[in-house]
């Protein structure tokens, strides 16, 4: 088996759908399996994979149903368990390969001078065809301070996350990196084999962080390869529950803290956050008194307390 296309999926039936339709067009010359993870849509999505890719007609396309949420990470994680390919292909199911990506990215492995390149990620663009920042270094104890949407609003050119983003690089220049974006990683299975799966302790977020930082801990190189090019439309699922999004996007980023830089330094951000989320409450509650969109403000102070409720752990 040449690659193993792994993607999780929870209500974005339309677009699972021109994901495929992208993958089985885009890799058709390789021998490949495409192993969608369900975590139990209520969309149609099930239904959608039955009708339009049925088994004996699309051998190659495996459905895991899940009978309840699983989490990205976990979900990641089931599906590896099954792969059978000698890359490893993740994918999230609002992305769309374009033309000539996948020989691209196999070529670029596949070369002798790389055989250190342990993942590698293809350049993201927005639909209209703009660029997406996909390629990271690692943070900095400072990072996770700035990299809070308020922050970002008063300080938005502020230089620790113009280096983080790398800024400072070009996006059509292959670089290594220390890692990518999760939208779209194309791994050699011997990565998997040597450092295991996701760290199921991210339930979504940073786990692809918390991936290429074992992964470049064990020797491999993590590169950023914009000759292969992904359409992404990004947080598709997430953006149907904007309170569990920013629960589990700040909860992951105060795991990740706690395991790389110290438990009180984790704790230190988790205040942190906890204390501008009580200050956005505060804002928007007075915007709500204001008259100014009411409707607006009543459901974010609603999404802010339903965080500061789960405490971030």
């Amino acid at each position: 088996m040449d690659i193993s296309f792994l993607i999780v999926s929870w209500n974005v039936r339309e677009l699972l759908q021109r994901a495929i339709e992208s993958i089985l067009k885009d890799a058709s010359e390789y021998e490949t399996e495409i192993i969608i993870v369900d975590n139990a849509s209520s969309d149609g999505t099930r239904e959608m994979l039955e009708m339009v890719f049925p088994s004996k007609t699309f051998p190659n396309v495996r459905v895991i149903a899940n009978t309840e949420n699983r989490g990205f990470t976990r979900g990641n994680n089931q599906a590896l368990e099954v792969a059978k390919g000698q890359y490893l292909f993740f994918l999230n199911p609002d992305t769309e390969l374009l033309t000539g990506a996948t020989r691209a990215l196999m070529e670029f492995m596949d070369a002798p001078e790389n055989a250190r390149v342990g993942i590698v990620g293809p350049q993201l663009l927005w639909p209209d065809g703009s660029l997406q920042y996909s390629r990271r270094r690692f943070p900095t104890f400072s990072t996770a301070f700035f990299e809070f949407h308020q922050l970002q609003k008063w300080f938005p050119l502020n230089g620790v996350l113009e280096h983080v983003y790398m800024r400072d690089t070009r996006d059509d220049q292959t670089q290594d990196v220390d890692w990518l974006v999760g939208a779209a990683m194309f791994a050699r299975r011997a990565v998997y084999e040597q450092i295991g799966g996701f760290d199921e302790r991210f339930y979504m977020y940073s786990e692809e962080l918390d991936w290429c930082k074992r992964a470049k801990g064990a020797g491999w190189r993590v590169v950023y390869f914009p000759c292969a090019r992904v359409l992404h439309y990004e947080g598709k699922s997430s953006e149907q529950v904007l309170a569990l999004r920013d629960i589990y996007f700040h909860s992951s980023k105060v795991r990740y803290y706690k395991k790389y830089f110290g438990e009180w330094q984790g704790e230190l951000l988790r205040y942190f956050l906890l204390t501008m989320f009580a200050y956005q409450t505060l804002e928007e509650g007075v915007k709500y008194i204001l008259g100014h969109k009411r409707p607006l403000r009543a459901a974010r102070v609603k999404a802010y307390r339903q965080v500061m409720a789960s405490g971030l752990r």
